[in-house]
């Protein structure tokens, strides 16, 4: 029986991993469960896994959470602190599934503590990718990718050497405003950005999928995961999201991996290496689908990758920068604060106001992310009043 800590147990992630674990339950052994502030379902969960230890980050919910579970042997800790001392807890894997920076040092402490640990925070890989693989370097800990494409990549490599790579392409489904002309996306409402044609996501991913930015952070990741050059990195449209990411080796082979667009399929895939397990998600049935189609990105209508790919480039605070400042500007446009096209425009505006000094730390990482933020508000409350 294998011990799991889960990082943000009560988002669609850490729901996704719980369902699998229900269904291999004797394989797995729930050690420790963390939620920002949901401690209602927090402490539903805890009763159920019975773990060791529950953490919720928000310390004003924690006398409510200590109630909950009195009496029932089950360690309870709140806030930022607790969090990282909760990713040194004894376990055999961690699930890194909390969203936005708040994940970064959790999943740092558990790295630089040579645990193995499926990445499902985004942040991690794009602000603090130089730091997080160096740790997981020096303490021989494995980094599984639960994004699917790359698990998808993860899955095409196995059994092959990262030095015959060829090539990898990052699929991308193009979101909802794929043949959308730039004229009309300067007219586009929330509501239409966050119907995603094929994933059931959150607003603020979904929209990044729109922009395609979020394909752009991908990118970003990949190069910090799968290091065989960034001119070696494409990325490929692909609107039936069969394909989640393909590889392609010296020798012109080119392995993909396929699968229904759920997420449980790369979460089982990170939670079982290296082996597999059983999931209840759908088969394929390629006679159905019929066809699958593929198309070069447009970076004319969707600038956003090209602005990542020249951030990753440039390295240093550049993706930090990036990364803060799409969130504000994300959250400005689903506000109504600001139109679609100005998302990316505001993230350019703030990488070119300023240029940090590299960062040697989290701490720097940190500093650089709140500045941004600063930054990009200026530019929402400038446009905002135009």
């Amino acid at each position: 029986m294998r011990r799991l800590s889960l990082f943000g147990a009560t988002g669609s992630v850490g729901q996704s991993t719980l369902d699998l674990v229900r269904r291999d339950g004797e394989a797995w052994r729930v050690s420790v469960l963390t939620a920002n502030s949901d401690v209602g379902e927090l402490v539903r969960l805890a009763l159920e896994f019975r773990p060791e230890l529950v953490v919720i980050a928000d310390e004003a919910r924690y006398g409510e959470l200590k109630e909950a579970l009195a009496g029932t042997n089950i360690g309870v800790a709140a806030g930022a602190e607790a969090l990282i001392a909760a990713a040194k807890h004894p376990t055999d894997l961690v699930m890194a599934a909390i969203v936005g920076t708040a994940g970064l040092a959790p999943t740092m402490a558990a790295l630089e503590a040579g645990v193995d640990v499926a990445l499902a925070n985004k942040e991690a890989l794009v602000s603090s990718g130089e730091l997080m693989t160096a740790a997981a370097r020096k303490s021989g800990a494995t980094i599984l990718p639960v994004d699917s494409e790359h698990n998808a990549i993860f899955q095409c490599l196995a059994g092959g050497r990262i030095d015959q790579v060829r090539r990898i392409m990052l699929t991308a489904s193009g979101g909802p405003f794929r043949t959308m002309s730039a004229a009309d996306m300067a007219h586009v409402t929330p509501a239409q950005a966050v119907a995603h044609p094929n994933w059931s996501m959150g607003a603020k991913i979904s929209v990044d999928s729109a922009t395609m930015m979020n394909k752009g952070l991908e990118l970003i990741e990949a190069h910090h995961l799968f290091p065989v050059g960034l001119d070696r990195i494409e990325i490929l449209v692909h609107p039936q999201s069969v394909i989640h990411s393909l590889v392609e080796y010296v020798d012109c082979s080119t392995l993909a991996q396929l699968g229904s667009p759920d997420m449980r399929i790369p979460i089982s895939s990170a939670l079982a290496w290296p082996q597999r397990m059983a999931t209840p998600c759908a088969p394929l049935d390629l006679a159905s689908i019929a066809r699958l189609d593929f198309e070069a990105p447009d970076e004319t209508r969707f600038p956003a990758t090209a602005l990542c790919r020249a951030a990753i480039s440039e390295g240093g605070a550049r993706p930090a920068q990036l990364n803060a400042a799409n969130e504000v500007a994300v959250a400005a446009f689903l506000a109504g604060r600001i139109s679609f096209p100005a998302i990316v425009d505001t993230v350019r505006r703030v990488i070119d106001a300023a240029a940090p000094a590299v960062p040697a730390s989290l701490q720097d990482i940190f500093s650089v992310d709140a500045a941004s933020r600063a930054a990009a508000q200026h530019f929402v409350d400038q446009l905002e009043h135009v």
